[in-house]
């Protein structure tokens, strides 16, 4: 029987029971018998295991006394230890503060020695520098260069031990007068050996130049050799070939030059990188001619200046695209800490472009004038010119949409400023044409004048003048979103990413692309960087650029303007048939017919023909609304809520556009009429029925398309119906000016 399992600490008594059982079936018995001798052999296991836990208690007990003993002696043995370290403690502090002064002293003696050690070690090394300066000149004659480059190093050595000496600076210049014999005397064979690219000779003096801590002339000495060679090619290839291709050309031997350079120097410097980097940079700063003035030739034969440096752009964009991309991939495995020699060639590579850049919205500005100006507007026949006119839409937002793309190009961005000022000027010159040729059409439509009823040539005309104002301010906004996403897309990750984010060795470049740098390159105003800045924030927090709602605000006054100028073609009939009433004699006449009829009822007169030409107008014009106005043109709808209708003030505009100008032409109607009815001088008993008959006809008019009279024509209709002795009281409750012209006009005392 396995007895280990009951002193597991997860004991199961269950399961232990199962497993025994399931093992009954090899012995041979039943289940009562097996369960009887396992209950039997476990009462013997139990017995003897009281007997370990009584002697294991015996034996406890017995021992107990001594354990007790033994602890009191411990302790007795810690309270002497405590006494004896208290002892030793007290000898260690009589100690230290006998041997105090002893110790101060023999700290003053060793600082005596090593000043001694030091005056000695100075002496030894001005003794080193007076004999090394006695027979220096006969080792530059004998021309062993590591012998003489010995020699310099020990008097550099000796050199830095008389700091302090009276004639310190003359032994500086003589030694640098020294350096500069060794430099001349290897000047030669180190530009051999730069032009062969020998690694052995080149890696020989550089530890040369390291010794004598001339490692910068050098460096100047590599430059010069192959910033020659480069200027040669490059003068030989404009030279030849005047064009885009030779600039090409260049940043094609510049970036072969730093493949080849960055492997041999790799061999050869201690920091490849940036000096192979600094070459690039002091070839293109010293060309002949410079690159603004190959720039200036080149433009200068064009006469699409922003296409020509777009071209130019894009050949040093790739350069300096490559180039980085080639530093990053070699700095991943190598050690480069400074970021200046990269930031100093881009901006020799960019440099060229400030002179354009920084006139960059005079271009653009240029540019938009001349494409403006090749849109034809005017034509004889108005529907020609209203053709034309829809037209210009398109053309316009066309260049307005290129200019956009030049702008990201040329500047990556960075000159959107000067865009929106040019977006403005061009959109000024637009709309400035636009009124003008809507000028012209209006003398050429006939609004001033009485006309046929049924000719609604001019007004068709008109509303698709207003369509066209519609697609201006629809594809005005669809130039802001476009604008907007533009400059996010372009220059909202470098203004939101100012610093790393994680670590890399390519992280060593990360000041050249940031917004700071990048803005650099392209403009030389901190003030245009800031103001491109702030832009950059305000469209990230939704805003939109300020010179897009002054845009959409003077469409919206065009609009205005054309809406006014269709209302008043459909308003001339009626405003044709309203001029004459308050000079009509029927007001001052006291019969009709002869007859006397001051006594006869309202009912039984009829309206006058006026106002019947003002209602039959009124009726019929839904039905020549409707064709115009019916279709489902969302520019229609953009330029009437930017452009409202005359005598209406809607906050929205109606689903059928017919209904807002049928109320807009009876509100203005309704405004003629009773401005013409307070200009009545007088009215007799029969002219105020005949009135009052009127006004009834045109309010029945007026209810029959669903439209009410307005305030003022109730008004003065309740003015005239009111009898002579009512009219004060009735009069108290109206505006002043109405009740008292019309008491004026009844002959009334108010």
């Amino acid at each position: 029987m396995d007895y280990s399992k009951f002193m597991d600490a997860n004991f199961d008594a269950k399961e232990w029971v199962n497993s025994a059982f399931r093992n009954h079936k090899d012995s041979g018995v039943s289940k009562d018998q097996y369960a009887t001798t396992m209950v039997m052999k476990l009462q013997v296991f139990i017995q003897e295991v009281n007997n370990v836990l009584e002697e294991a208690s015996q034996q406890a007990l017995q021992n107990l006394p001594r354990v007790v003993r033994e602890l009191d002696a411990v302790k007795q043995e810690s309270v002497l230890l405590q006494d004896q370290m208290r002892v030793v403690k007290q000898h260690i502090q009589k100690v230290e503060q006998d041997t105090s002064q002893s110790m101060q002293a023999l700290l003053k003696l060793d600082g005596i020695k090593s000043r001694m050690k030091t005056t000695a070690d100075a002496l030894k090394e001005a003794d080193n520098w007076t004999t090394l300066s006695a027979d220096i000149d006969e080792v530059f004659q004998s021309h062993n260069i590591d012998e003489i480059t010995d020699k310099l190093c020990g008097m550099q050595q000796s050199l830095l031990m008389l700091v302090d000496t009276a004639d310190y600076g003359e032994k500086c210049l003589q030694l640098e007068k020294l350096k500069n014999r060794l430099e001349a005397l290897l000047s030669p064979q180190l530009i051999a050996a730069f032009n062969a690219q020998s690694l052995d000779q080149t890696q020989k003096y550089v530890k040369i130049f390291e010794s004598i801590d001339r490692l910068p002339q050098l460096y100047k000495y590599y430059h010069k050799c192959h910033k020659n060679n480069f200027l040669q090619s490059w003068k030989t290839t404009w030279d030849s070939s005047q064009t885009k291709s030779a600039v090409s050309d260049l940043y094609d031997l510049l970036l072969s030059a730093w493949h080849t350079q960055i492997k041999w120097s790799a061999q050869v410097f201690p920091e490849p990188v940036s000096i192979v980097l600094d070459l690039l940079t002091q070839t293109l700063t010293s060309l002949s001619p410079p690159l603004p003035t190959v720039f200036n030739t080149l433009v200068g034969e064009r006469e699409k200046t922003l296409d020509v440096l777009i071209e130019l752009k894009q050949i040093s964009g790739r350069f300096a695209k490559n180039l980085v991309s080639a530093v990053e991939t070699y700095i991943q495995d190598a050690s480069f800490q400074h970021s200046s020699s990269i930031e100093q060639l881009l901006k020799a590579i960019y440099s060229p472009y400030q002179l354009y850049t920084n006139k960059y919205r005079i271009y653009e500005e240029v540019a938009l004038t001349k494409h403006l100006d090749s849109i034809k507007l005017d034509h004889e026949e108005v529907i020609d010119t209203v053709q034309l006119l829809a037209e210009s839409v398109t053309k316009f937002f066309s260049a307005a949409n290129s200019a956009n793309e030049r702008c990201i190009m040329l500047t990556n961005g960075f000159c959107y400023s000067g865009l929106l000022d040019a977006y403005k000027t061009y959109f000024v010159a637009y709309t400035r044409e636009f009124r003008r040729v809507l000028i012209n059409i209006k003398e050429k439509c006939r609004t001033g004048a009485r006309v046929d009823i049924e000719d609604w040539s001019d007004f068709q005309n008109a509303l698709r003048i207003i369509q066209t104002c519609g697609n201006l301010l629809m594809q005005t906004e669809e130039l802001d979103t476009l604008v907007a996403s533009s400059v996010l897309d372009t220059l909202g990750h470098l203004v939101t990413c100012h610093s790393p984010t994680k670590e890399s060795s390519q992280l060593v470049l990360s000041s050249c692309h940031t917004f700071q740098f990048q803005a650099s390159l392209f403009l030389s105003s901190h003030t245009d960087t800031e103001s491109l800045e702030n832009l950059v924030h305000k469209l990230e927090e939704g805003e939109s650029p300020p010179v897009f709602a002054e845009i959409t605000s003077d469409l919206s006054k065009l609009s205005g303007e054309v809406h006014r100028f269709a209302f008043d073609i459909v308003f001339s009939q009626l405003k044709n048939f309203l001029s004459a009433v308050s000079g009509m004699e029927i007001w001052t006449s006291q019969s009709s017919g002869g007859a006397m009829t001051s006594d006869l009822p309202t009912f039984s007169l009829s309206p006058q023909e006026y106002i019947t030409k003002v209602g039959q107008y009124l009726m019929t014009l839904p039905q020549h609304l409707d064709p115009f106005t019916l279709q489902d043109s969302p520019a229609l709808t953009i330029a009437l809520k930017h452009g409202r209708l005359p005598y209406t003030n809607h906050q929205e505009v109606p689903d059928h556009l017919a209904d807002l100008w049928l109320e807009s032409v009876a509100m203005g109607t309704m405004h003629t009429y009773t401005e013409e009815i307070l200009k009545i001088p007088q009215l007799t008993a029969h002219g105020c029925k005949q009135l009052v008959t009127d006004i009834e006809y045109l309010c029945n008019v007026l209810e029959d398309l669903g439209l009410r009279s307005s305030d003022t024509l109730s008004h003065i209709h309740t003015l005239l119906q009111v009898k002579p002795e009512q009219f004060a009281d009735t009069a108290e409750l109206l505006p002043q000016r109405v009740s008292h012209t019309v008491g004026s006009m009844r002959g009334i005392q108010v």
